[in-house]
Order: C-alpha cells, then sequence, then structure tokens
C-alpha cells in the first residue's frame, strides 16, 4: 500500500476523499529478490492553485529486476528499459488496454533511454553489445529493426531537441561531456564538460537543462542548442540527478522517498509529497505528458 502525504492541500471535503482514495495501491512482489527492485510508476498530476497533488502511484512495469529510464510516445504508450532473460529490452506500456507489450529482442545486446523521434513513429535507444560497443540507433516501430544514428559518439544519454538536432551526455574518459550533434551537417560541438544524465526541454523556450557536475555542487543549467549558450538556472538538493519540467516554469525532483518542486518564483525546493519509506525509495528518473496531466517516476521497492 503507498500513501501520498501532502504538506498544506487544501483542506475541503472532495480533496480528503481524494486523498483517502490515494492510499490504496497494492503492489504484488516476491520475498526471493536479493536486491531492490526499480519499477516504473504512473501517476496522474493536477495543479490546484499553486500546489501539485498526484493520484495514486500505479506501476506499470511490475518485473522483477529493472525497470528504468521511461518517456511518453504519446499520452497512452510509454517506452522504457525492463530486463528479461538476463538482458534488457525496451518495452511499452498501453494505458488502454493496462498491459506491456516488447519492442525489441536484441541478440548480443541490450537498450537503454528510449524515445520517440520527433516527426516519425519510430524511436531511438542506447544500445550496449556484449563486446562493449555503445551507440545510438533508431528503431522502427512495426519492425524493429535498427540502424546507427551517431556512429562515433559514446552515447549515455540523448534528448531529440527537433528532428535533426540531438543533445547528448556523451561518455568521454571518465566522465559525461554536453555534445549536441546536427544529423544534416554532421557536425558534433562540446557545449559543457562533466555533465550528468538528466536532459529535458524547457517548456515554452528553445532551450534544453542539463546538469552540471564540475563543481561539488550540483547545478541545473539551460543550453541554447543552436548558439551553445548556457545559463545557471538554479542549485539541487544533494544527490539530485533526475528532473523533469512542468509547463508553469517549476521544476519537479525525487530524493529518496519524497518528490521535491522548485519554485521559480519563489527561487526554493519544497517537498510536495512523501511516501513510505519502508513501500518506496531512491526516486529517480522522472517524466511528463506533453500536457503534463501524467507523471512518470522510478522508484525502488525496498526488500520486506
Amino acid at each position: 500500500m503507498y500513501a501520498i502525504s501532502y504538506p498544506d492541500l487544501p483542506k475541503n471535503k472532495s480533496s480528503q476523499h481524494l486523498l483517502l482514495s490515494f492510499f490504496i495501491f497494492c503492489l504484488a512482489t516476491t520475498s526471493v529478490l536479493a536486491q531492490a527492485n526499480s519499477e516504473v510508476f504512473l501517476l496522474t498530476l493536477e495543479k490546484i492553485g499553486d500546489k501539485i497533488q498526484l493520484g495514486p502511484p500505479k506501476n506499470i512495469s511490475n518485473n522483477s529486476g529493472y525497470d528504468n529510464q521511461p518517456s511518453f510516445y504519446n499520452d497512452n504508450l510509454v517506452l522504457f528499459s525492463s530486463t528479461r532473460n538476463g538482458q534488457t529490452d525496451i518495452a511499452a506500456y498501453a494505458a488502454n488496454k493496462d498491459s506491456v507489450f516488447w519492442k525489441t529482442n536484441t541478440s548480443g545486446g541490450s537498450e537503454y533511454s528510449p524515445l520517440k523521434i520527433p516527426g516519425s513513429k519510430n524511436f531511438s535507444a542506447i544500445r550496449l553489445d556484449e563486446d562493449g560497443k555503445q551507440l545510438l540507433y533508431e528503431y522502427t516501430w512495426k519492425t524493429g529493426r535498427s540502424r546507427v544514428v551517431l556512429e562515433d559518439l559514446k552515447v549515455g544519454y540523448h534528448l531529440w531537441f527537433n528532428e535533426d538536432i540531438l543533445v547528448n551526455s556523451v561518455l568521454v574518459e571518465d566522465r559525461m561531456d554536453l555534445i549536441v550533434s546536427n544529423l544534416k551537417d554532421h557536425s558534433n560541438y562540446t557545449f559543457q564538460r562533466n555533465v550528468g544524465r538528466s536532459l529535458q526541454k524547457i517548456p515554452n523556450t528553445r532551450l534544453v537543462s542539463f546538469i552540471s557536475k564540475e563543481n561539488e555542487d550540483w547545478v541545473l543549467k539551460s543550453v541554447n542548442p543552436v548558439s551553445g549558450a548556457t545559463e545557471v538556472i538554479t542549485s539541487l538538493p544533494r544527490g539530485v540527478q533526475d528532473i523533469c519540467w512542468l509547463p508553469d516554469g517549476s521544476v519537479l525532483a525525487g530524493q529518496n522517498n519524497q518528490l521535491l518542486r522548485y519554485n521559480p518564483k519563489k527561487m526554493n525546493w519544497e517537498v510536495i509529497a512523501s511516501f513510505p519509506e519502508g513501500e518506496m525509495a531512491n526516486i529517480t528518473r522522472l517524466a511528463t505528458n506533453a500536457i503534463s496531466g501524467l507523471l512518470l517516476m522510478v522508484a525502488e521497492i525496498p526488500n520486506k
């Protein structure tokens, strides 16, 4: 059972009724797992005044082992990485059928970080082969056939800025660098050294956010993928590596068993929801759909 606690929500009858219903969500887990499982959760998200209210978390991966890096293909379909038979493939969850189906089954390799490609039905993902080769591939939606997108970059994480421009966190020596790739002219420009894995479009702008790890205290920054201009947005709470944006310009992040929100008007981070420590931990990846009415969240399920 997952109980979400909300600081300072309106205390009316309808909200109290909703909160009581939010306290109910059951997850079947096995007691034989040696390590905590990461799972992908889907929640509704509603803004009430200046507050954020979440619906009950629904475990859409529900799979022993590694489930991570979710993204919205559209409002009905969610792509994510999921482990089966000793390798990690790309799975899709269909909300209208409440079911999961597989999109890849690559022999000798695993796929991670799936994203829909703008202007196409296809999706991209990082493929890590058993020989250590790691490249970004495009996968045909219907057949699963693949082709390499970037030949010479060991991409760790990526974001489609548009159909022709990719923003990447690329593995270089013992760090990742922010490299913008133009598929038309085949150029690759390094705009920042030592960055994190979270790459997100900033709503209502032509900018992308990334996390700078140049110093001990990590910082959320923006970059213009065309000009390369960067600006500081805000410092991050200790240990936060993943964020997502809401249309009002606020930022969500996970820390331990809590969801945090950065309000640009107040210029501070605040806790907006907490989950019981024994039932959900280490909230990491976050993603919203196009209208930000749905939230994807990755969290670990502690062993019982």
